[in-house]
């Protein structure tokens, strides 16, 4: 069976070369007579694959020996419960950009126990708008200032980050390795693996190791960034084979497509052909996000300006091969994932769906 065109936001696609690959090596990797699957954490096979993932993250992200680097079970919501958790005293504060929920789930978790103040807040807008950054103003005395880089929901995306005299941690979950940052910029970056670098099951973290020496005594070894960096991921049993898959993923990004300038300027070519196609709909489609420079190239959220069209469109995209449209449940419309491993060819043929949909129904 053909696979279809994967738009889903997450577990999301993966590319066709890392798929086959694994498949191999779940029945026996390499020649050692068992699957990835089946191996020890311990094992010298492991110890490889994973000291070749976090080599991988540091060349393609430039990053220095003040950062540590590790995988955490849980996803990115377990990391944001370790932040508040690690870093700001009881009675603390941290800053944070509201740009929908799940900087909002941040901003909980800090809020069980200290002040979480909102500098902005995207709610009346329905977080279809972002700041710009130099209206922002941030206070040096936080634990940190915190910031979503990409709304996979809203559809809204920054690209640059503000200078902040407190450490900068940014939630990466969905646009991770989609394009060149200055690591030196942040405390920390984080997200989980499930939508750019592989299957569910975990999230990847660089934290500046300075940072390691604010965590307070006495927490459970479990809930200490400290002790993932410290024990190189593997104080218990990790998730070994989306560690595995994730190599796979940062070695296609390195070998096959050349880097992350390569894997931008893809990306900013796929999601221009999706955003010009609705432009250029004379109104048929509307990008929810108006300001070209606010737009995710992840998460391309639309609407149809006739909204009971809509689940026509998905129906008929669906039975074209075209799946994962239907947009996010708390705000409805459509979305077209379009993470690094979503082929250009999908985008090309969606386009196509798209214009033909229209031309039928407009």
């Amino acid at each position: 069976m053909a696979r279809k065109h994967n738009f889903y936001a997450g577990p999301a696609v993966l590319p066709v070369s890392v798929v086959k690959k694994a498949q191999e090596s779940l029945f026996e990797y390499g020649t050692c007579g068992i699957g990835i699957a089946e191996m020890s954490h311990r094992s010298k096979e492991f110890d490889a694959i994973l000291e070749g993932a976090v080599a991988a993250v540091k060349r393609l992200y430039n990053v220095s020996d003040d950062y540590g680097v590790a995988f955490v079970q849980g996803g990115a919501s377990m990391v944001m419960a370790i932040n508040a958790l690690n870093f700001v005293p009881e009675g603390g504060r941290a800053q944070f950009v509201d740009t929908g929920t799940w900087a909002r789930r941040a901003i909980g978790e800090v809020a069980r126990k200290a002040s979480a103040d909102v500098v902005w807040s995207g709610k009346d807008v329905a977080y279809a708008e972002l700041p710009e950054l130099s209206s922002l103003s941030f206070d040096a005395d936080v634990s940190f200032v915190h910031m979503t880089s990409n709304n996979t929901i809203a559809g809204t995306q920054f690209r640059e980050f503000p200078r902040t005299e407190a450490p900068l941690f940014v939630d990466m979950s969905s646009d991770f390795f989609s394009h060149p940052v200055d690591m030196n910029q942040f405390g920390m970056v984080y997200g989980g693996i499930q939508k750019n670098l592989g299957p569910a099951g975990s999230a990847l973290v660089i934290v500046r190791k300075d940072l390691l020496e604010r965590i307070p005594q006495g927490l459970s070894e479990m809930l200490d960034m400290g002790v993932y960096v410290k024990k190189n991921s593997i104080y218990n049993t990790p998730a070994a084979f989306t560690i595995y898959m994730t190599s796979l993923v940062l070695d296609w990004l390195e070998k096959d497509i050349g880097g992350l300038e390569n894997m931008d300027r893809i990306n900013k070519e796929k999601a221009g052909l999706l955003y010009d196609c609705f432009d250029a709909s004379g109104g048929f489609y509307r990008a929810t996000v108006k300001n070209p420079a606010h737009r995710s190239l992840m998460n391309v959220t639309f609407r149809l300006a006739q909204e009971p069209l809509e689940a026509t469109l998905i129906a008929e995209a669906t039975a074209a091969g075209f799946i994962g449209l239907k947009g996010h449940r708390s705000v409805g419309g459509l979305r077209a994932s379009i993470y690094n491993s979503c082929p250009t060819e999908s985008v090309r043929e969606f386009v196509t769906f798209l214009n033909d949909f229209a031309k039928k129904n407009g």
